[in-house]
């Protein structure tokens, strides 16, 4: 062990009671937080069998583990995972992930035999209980999440450990560069990294990963929920005004959004922008659907405050309700949203958050208006601007009236939504590719 990851290691070891108590006051908002929490420091049932949840005759041992931190991250395991099962039949799932809803989606992915747990926090003692008691044959971390200890304790006990749908911007690597004698060995401790873009390649080769491949982006390969897109495009054929949708969107965004839905001046001296939302706003249906569940109710009472109304998804019986402004406030619909909306605004592409992903957007039909903050998804949002699946703008009250003009122009609206569909199609394959070099890695591993 390096002077750098001792130092670390002692500052990780000593948080963790200030990481507890972070814990206890999520839980407050979102009650999985408080779900086992000992799984956070390597602590689990003994036996251990007593966490599957579905009878298994098979040993405990030799799981393929894939490490899904949040939402995002488990919706593309999902992807791998389909074709992971096809690749090696009969495979033993060891599913970890850091978030209270990453763990939720990740449960719907289990079979029986599989097991899910929490991360395990970064200390050395930690991460060797947790590779005591599974002893997985590969480790699968998916997109960013490089840890020093778990990567040296992986090297310790010879199991191979590998980067999938790998990203990697600019603002990382110079975040890494200045921590080079902690990440230089975390990444280069890696068997392997697949990465996104050829971009992402040259930034993870430049801290040390060993690039094995550029694969593209796993979600691609999302297969949308048919039957939500269709209820969607059911209830916005009934709502009989185009729809326009501000997608998971992020803390500050929901009030751009509200200062820029009315003047704050005469209408003569608004701006182009603004006179061009007004001149639709009463001709057009607002949803905006907030990344977090957590901030559900907070986004619902500052709408309300604004003079707003407010109709949720999880109100909604036979179809929606008529308001101001609808709310999605349910998990695992994003493909229903897509379908209700003729246009959708990017979230966290308006605030400097780096943006959203927009693919499931494209693959669901619907065009994308992107603000100017797409560093998380730099590759994908250019190439979608080419292909004519989205549009970029300077800020919101532009993404607002381009997102308004394209819903009620619907000539351009149906060409767009055909651009995104074929945008989507063209990109696929990153799934089988990644899971082959799985494949490849555990034969090479005996």
């Amino acid at each position: 062990m390096n002077a750098a990851r001792a130092l670390y290691s002692l500052v990780t070891w000593c948080a963790q009671p200030l990481l507890r108590r972070k814990l206890r006051r999520r839980a407050v908002a979102e009650p999985g937080y408080a779900h086992a929490v000992g799984e956070r420091f390597g602590r689990y049932p003994v036996p251990m069998d007593s966490m599957v949840s579905h009878h298994s005759v098979d040993p405990i041992g030799q799981f393929v583990w894939v490490h899904a931190v949040s939402l995002g991250e488990t919706r593309a395991a999902a992807i791998l995972l389909a074709q992971l099962r096809e690749q090696l039949p009969g495979m033993r799932l060891l599913l970890t992930h850091g978030t209270a809803t990453g763990r939720a989606e990740g449960e719907k992915l289990l079979l029986p035999g599989d097991v899910q747990v929490w991360q395990p926090w970064d200390t050395p003692g930690a991460v060797a209980r947790f590779l005591r008691t599974f002893r997985p044959a590969i480790g699968i971390l998916m997109e960013t999440e490089v840890w020093p200890n778990l990567v040296a304790g992986c090297q310790q006990r010879g199991v191979p450990l590998v980067l999938a749908n790998a990203r990697f911007n600019a603002k990382s690597l110079r975040k890494a560069q200045r921590l080079a004698a902690l990440a230089r060995p975390a990444y280069g401790g890696l068997t392997a990294a697949w990465a996104q873009t050829e971009g992402d390649a040259t930034r993870l080769r430049a801290i040390g990963a060993p690039v094995r491949g550029v694969f593209g982006n796993l979600k691609f390969d999302v297969v949308p929920d048919a039957r939500q897109i269709a209820q969607g495009r059911a209830w916005r054929a009934q709502t009989g005004r185009p729809v326009v949708l501000l997608a998971s969107s992020r803390e500050g965004e929901e009030a751009m959004w509200l200062e820029n839905l009315k003047p704050k001046q005469p209408l003569a001296h608004a701006s182009q922008a603004q006179t061009a939302i007004n001149n639709v706003a009463s001709g057009v249906q607002w949803l905006i659907v907030p990344r977090h569940p957590q901030r559900f109710d907070e986004v619902q009472q500052l709408l309300q405050r604004a003079g707003l109304t407010v109709s949720r998804r999880s109100h909604w019986a036979a179809e929606p309700e008529a308001a101001d402004v609808w709310l999605g406030d349910s998990l695992g619909e994003m493909a229903l949203y897509y379908g209700l909306a003729d246009v959708a605004l990017l979230g966290g592409s308006f605030a400097p958050l780096g943006g959203q992903n927009l693919i499931e957007a494209a693959a669901c039909g619907c065009p994308v208006v992107l603000g100017p903050h797409t560093f998380n998804f730099a590759e994908a949002a250019e190439l979608a601007c080419a292909a004519g699946a989205a549009q970029r703008v300077p800020d919101m009250a532009a993404g607002m009236a381009l997102a308004a003009q394209l819903a009620t122009d619907a000539p351009e609206q149906a060409a767009a939504s055909e651009r995104a569909s074929r945008f989507a199609t063209a990109h696929r394959g990153a799934a089988r590719a990644t899971a082959q070099a799985v494949q490849a890695v555990l034969q090479a591993a005996g």
